[in-house]
């Protein structure tokens, strides 16, 4: 049965964090978990919002343990910390890793049990603590979704929980926040947030809603991520990428995704990899199997990049697309191979297992076998 998930409240747009930590005293919760990385917290953005929220009558305890590919002992380390303050509410800062680690620390509070019950759809029975999460990159959209991805660390592989209760309650894009941004982070995040767009685009799941989200999105990233990449302090491309992620967000959301994010978690799970450069490589390899049975899909998708595709058919239109996706990653020098990253040919088949086994790939246009898999992985090397 198709359904429309999304936050309750999502607040975008240039310096909007004030209004933002205003619509959160409504609330009237009492003490926060804050969530974050090192880096983050190094910055002082997190210093800020913790005096902001003094001011209100709201008290916080910082937990910044969140780091790349967040783990079930982050997540246990996190939920330590919210219990020994009897914290009534989360709030995470940053990109996906402290979104999806204050998920897992979220959900367990209410629900008990280990954040690995709650691997695969709908495990949950009761919604999560509140959360609040305030986004700092432009890519995974992890602060408006249902999807929150752990790293089991004693398997070596990424689990994808989607969940209807992981949605947090307030989402917060204020683009001020992200002007800071490295250009090879902002390329990583920039691109993923096309992969979302892309994969939700050409997913069985897809409505007529999500299909206006993910064209919309897929247009302003390839107008505006280079820009980005190129001038961090560019404020109409910085805007531009932080709506055009949140429309991605919207689309896989609720379209899902699919073997692009299967094949990239296993990666980013055994190797500890940035999700979205594995997301940037693998994307035209994929959508090349995919355009089997869904060519005409991918010419439409050629089109929101600006290519002229009047006078091609879909088959051409389809590889006009893969042609536009490697040319962006170009630009924004995203590694051409996973030989790049380091990942060995010999690991091939367990990773083709384990991608089939990830609940992303059950959206993809097309039902792959093992040796389909391991042949993507190896045109991608």
């Amino acid at each position: 049965m198709p359904a429309f998930y999304i936050p309750a409240i999502n607040i975008l747009g240039m310096n909007t964090l004030a209004e933002a930590l205003e619509t959160m005293v409504s609330f009237n919760f009492k003490k926060a978990l804050i969530v974050c990385g090192t880096t983050l917290n190094k910055q002082g953005i997190v210093d800020r919002i913790q005096a902001d929220l003094q001011q209100k009558g709201i008290a916080s305890v910082v937990y910044n343990g969140s780091r790349p590919n967040p783990g079930v002992k982050s997540v246990n380390a996190g939920l330590a910390v919210l219990r020994e303050h009897q914290c009534d509410c989360v709030i995470s800062i940053g990109g996906g890793s402290p979104h999806d680690c204050a998920k897992g620390i979220a959900l367990v509070a209410t629900n008990g049990g280990d954040i690995r019950d709650y691997e695969g759809i709908d495990r949950s029975t009761k919604p999560q603590l509140p959360l609040i999460a305030i986004n700092t990159t432009a890519g995974t959209a992890s602060e408006m979704t249902r999807f929150s991805i752990i790293t089991d660390e004693e398997r070596h592989i990424k689990m994808a929980i989607v969940d209807k209760h992981v949605t947090p309650l307030l989402s917060v894009n204020d683009p001020a926040l992200m002007m800071g941004m490295p250009a090879s982070l902002t390329a990583a995040t920039g691109m993923d947030a096309l992969t979302h767009a892309i994969e939700a685009y050409v997913s069985i799941a897809a409505t007529p809603i999500t299909d206006a989200c993910a064209l919309k999105a897929i247009a302003m990233i390839a107008e505006h991520l280079a820009v980005a990449v190129a001038d961090g302090r560019n404020e109409t491309a910085r805007e531009a990428m932080a709506y055009a992620q949140f429309l991605a967000g919207m689309a896989f959301n609720n379209a899902s995704l699919g073997y692009v994010h299967a094949m990239a978690h296993q990666l980013g799970g055994f190797y500890d990899l940035p999700h979205g450069v594995c997301n940037a490589i693998l994307l035209p390899h994929v959508q090349a199997f995919n355009s089997k049975v869904a060519a005409g899909r991918l010419r439409d998708c050629a089109q929101a990049m600006g290519v002229d595709t009047r006078l091609l058919n879909d088959e051409q239109g389809a590889q006009a697309c893969l042609d536009a996706i490697r040319k962006l990653a170009r630009q924004v020098d995203i590694p051409t191979g996973l030989r790049d990253l380091h990942v060995k040919e010999e690991d091939i088949p367990l990773l083709a297992t384990n991608a089939l086994k990830d609940a992303c790939g059950l959206t993809n246009p097309i039902q792959a076998t093992h040796d389909e898999i391991m042949a993507i992985y190896h045109s991608a090397m």
